[in-house]
């Protein structure tokens, strides 16, 4: 039985899987391949991997974290923000594959809820909205705002095969084009802003 209000109150059980996506090469940030972005420390002295962790496993116990095999500083980051890792060289041919490989990885999922490591500022409150609206196998849901998608994406179970097949780095970009969304309204720029160069950690 999928959760709902007509189902009695909802339990962390009843929840989707969080996924957070740390896997990227960061090249705007540093071309050069020195800088991991995701390590880069914001002004509050938090790292940019580890608020976003922090974020999605407070949200949603549980959420596991997809990473290129290697990066062992970064792994330490997000298991200490409360996320599980997986390392994985899958991750290593884009955002579609990691994506893959994490749904791979939770076959008991209710579904997922997708979130960037590159996005701290992302609201833990549209993190569980996004979760909560996820009552149904089919169910697609995100955060939108003009016109405009933001994240996380939440997917119901029966998107598994589908998410399954994504490869590359175009995550499920396509998918989302050809499904109807559930759209969270929201005037959070937190859905929106992420990390791409060192300019934007301020």
């Amino acid at each position: 039985m999928q959760p709902g209000p007509l189902n009695g109150p909802v339990t962390e059980a009843d929840l989707p899987t969080g996924i957070l996506l740390a896997a990227g090469y960061g090249r705007r940030f540093d071309a050069a391949g020195r800088r991991n972005k995701l390590l880069a420390t914001l002004p509050d002295g938090k790292t940019v991997a580890g608020r976003s962790a922090h974020t999605l496993a407070t949200s949603l116990p549980g959420a596991l974290a997809v990473i290129r095999p290697g990066n062992a500083a970064l792994a330490a980051e997000l298991r200490g923000a409360g996320c599980r890792v997986l390392e994985t060289a899958a991750a290593e041919a884009g955002m579609g594959a990691a994506l893959a490989a994490a749904v791979a990885a939770t076959p008991d999922a209710r579904g997922w809820v997708v979130a960037l490591a590159d996005m701290p500022w992302l609201p833990a409150k549209l993190v569980r909205a996004v979760a909560l609206t996820i009552t149904t196998p089919d169910a697609i849901a995100a955060p939108w705002r003009d016109g405009r998608r933001g994240h996380p994406v939440g997917f119901g179970s029966a998107w598994r095969e589908a998410l399954l097949r994504l490869d590359g780095d175009e995550g499920a970009r396509e998918l989302l084009k050809t499904q109807p969304v559930m759209r969270i309204l929201t005037e959070d720029e937190g859905a929106f802003r992420d990390v791409d160069t060192p300019g934007d950690l301020t």
